[in-house]
């Protein structure tokens, strides 16, 4: 089989700011922005990478979730706990310089983990964790 990975989906709490930190902040490219409101999917990517894209989405569009489950999801996005995204870079330091540069809210410094990458971690404003690896 010949698989590549296509579409990530993380969700969002807030389109613009969504919108701000994948471009602003990551340097991502927008590839798609469509709908209104908080009701936006916004498909962005890493330059130079046009087969890989995320897909920030409104948490409670999905029809087949209850309201009990949409206030649980909202719950766990706010606690931080719901979305996890990794990246890597070669240039750890000077990728965490220019994000502490920013208004990115840093959860960990770069550290050597036990588990044997070197990574420090960040969240979006929707509360996702995004790790960032370095790689070797």
């Amino acid at each position: 089989m010949d698989l590549r990975i296509h579409s990530a989906f993380l969700p969002h709490a807030d389109p613009e700011a969504s919108l701000a930190f994948y471009r602003d902040t990551l340097g991502f490219e927008v590839r798609s922005d469509v709908g209104g409101g908080t009701m936006r999917w916004i498909t962005v990517g890493p330059p130079g990478q046009p087969g890989t894209s995320i897909v920030l989405h409104p948490p409670a569009a999905d029809p087949g979730i209850t309201d009990d489950e949409r206030r649980t999801i909202i719950e766990m996005m706010a606690k931080g706990t719901y979305g996890m995204l990794i990246l890597s870079t070669a240039d750890l330091a000077g990728t965490f310089e220019r994000l502490q540069a920013t208004d990115a809210e840093i959860v960990q410094e770069p550290v050597d983990q036990p588990y044997g990458v070197r990574d420090c971690a960040l969240r979006d404003p929707a509360g996702n964790l995004i790790r960032i690896n370095e790689r070797r």
